[in-house]
């Protein structure tokens, strides 16, 4: 399986096979990641003779992945869709950056652009999903469920279909409707293979439905953190996107920055990944971006454990509703990871005001026509106060992140266009 060399607890670092695929980590009940064998890598592949720039999906990246789509054993598991590959827009004319002199980009995850990849379901989270269904097809596991705030579902649901597994999604019953009711139709017409269970309450409520009624029936876990370590595999591809070459060029960078809108957290621990992987391979130095994770001022288990020092998030509930509803999670089994991450880096959590973002989102579509979410909208919103805190500095090239289309969360939102 490319070079796969073994799963890894994240916190007890005690290494495991890479099959059969596991859930947490048994020494601690942490999640476990992949480590693939990037010195053999360097010696069979050098000068990045794994990377395909020619392949417009996140499967560019080759045998830097646990899959190598060049190898046929391992293409055969792989469902290719489209997903990643999306343009870092130029943003360096927002008001802030520009009175800030920031050269500020926005990797868009939800619209299509000529030129470059699309994820199907217009979401960020089609990246892992696709990694998920690839390597369960690889591990001959036929039954994947979910608990998710929305669009984990419909991308899980999209990815298994496709690749002929079936798949159990519970969600919020207040999850906005074009995600609910996509993923509704696909269990109306294929009753065989999509289920769908309504919760009331978070994603909390969703997997303590799973835990309760599918996972001890065998249904494999594939909840943010508890899969192992797939999810972080295709999010990674956040960051080695976001590193490579632009055309022309030959040389790796990374952003002096990056502004994530963070949930659960696996985009973080992915791109962090991309990045040693890149160091280990000679392609970049030790330098990192400084990881600033942006949340609802509703739901804050990351800015409360930042800002107290603490070393995990506590859950608590959310003080109201929110536009941000891919952000209403209100603490993660992987969070403590995050937290390490963003400290190493430099960089912050912080909350963003409801109407803030919600100014933003409408600005972003009255002046550009740009389709974003409102998770990607509180990353511009968020960036008045972190150059207030010295966060961010002029001629620092800054990504922040739209992870998904506006399109998912109408018509509730339609009145801010």
């Amino acid at each position: 399986m490319g070079y796969l060399r073994c799963l890894q607890g994240i916190g007890s670092g005690i290494e495991y096979p890479p099959e059969p695929p596991m859930n947490l980590d048994p020494a601690d009940g942490r999640p476990v990641q992949m480590v693939l064998d990037l010195e053999r890598l360097a010696r069979e592949k050098p000068g990045a003779a794994w990377y395909d720039p020619g392949r417009r999906d996140m499967w560019r990246f080759g045998a830097l992945m646990p899959l190598d789509i060049a190898d046929p054993a391992d293409a055969a598991h792989v469902v290719a869709l489209g997903e990643g590959h999306t343009p870092l827009l130029d943003y360096g004319d927002h008001p802030v950056a520009a009175a800030a002199g920031l050269k500020l980009q926005v990797k868009d995850e939800g619209q299509a652009h000529p030129g470059f990849g699309a994820n199907p379901t217009g979401s960020f989270k089609d990246r892992g999903m696709a990694m998920v269904v690839a390597m369960a097809r690889r591990a001959g596991l036929q039954r994947l469920a979910v608990p998710t705030q929305g669009n984990a579902g419909d991308s899980l649901v999209r990815y298994g279909l496709a690749g002929g597994l079936q798949v159990v999604v519970a969600m919020p019953d207040d999850t906005p409707m074009p995600i609910l009711g996509q993923v509704a139709a696909m269990a109306h017409l294929y009753p065989d293979r999509i289920r769908l269970e309504l919760v009331k309450g978070t994603i909390r409520e969703a997997a303590a439905k799973l835990k309760a009624d599918y996972w001890p029936q065998g249904w494999f876990n594939c909840a943010t953190f508890q899969e192992p370590g797939w999810r972080i595999e295709g999010k990674k591809t956040l960051g080695l996107e976001m590193a490579e070459p632009p055309p022309g060029e030959s040389r790796w960078s990374l952003p002096d920055a990056i502004v994530y809108p963070t949930g659960g957290g696996t985009g973080v621990l992915g791109m962090w990944k991309a990045f040693d992987e890149l160091e280990a391979l000679g392609l970049v130095d030790s330098r990192r971006p400084k990881m600033i994770c942006v949340q609802s001022e509703v739901t804050t288990p990351l800015v409360r454990a930042f800002d107290a020092g603490a070393d995990d998030t506590q859950a608590l509930p959310q003080t109201g509703p929110t536009l941000c509803t891919g952000l209403n999670v209100p603490a993660g089994v992987g969070q403590f990871r995050v937290l390490q991450i963003i400290r190493a880096s430099g960089g912050a959590a912080v909350a963003v005001a409801e109407a803030d973002t919600a100014r933003e989102l409408a600005t972003v579509w009255r002046e550009r026509r740009h389709w974003f979410s409102p998770e990607g909208a509180a990353c511009l919103a968020a960036l008045p106060q972190l150059l207030d805190r010295g966060l961010l500095r002029k001629g620092e090239r800054i990504v922040a992140v739209n992870t998904g289309s506006l399109e998912k969360y109408l018509p509730a939102l339609r009145h801010l266009l």
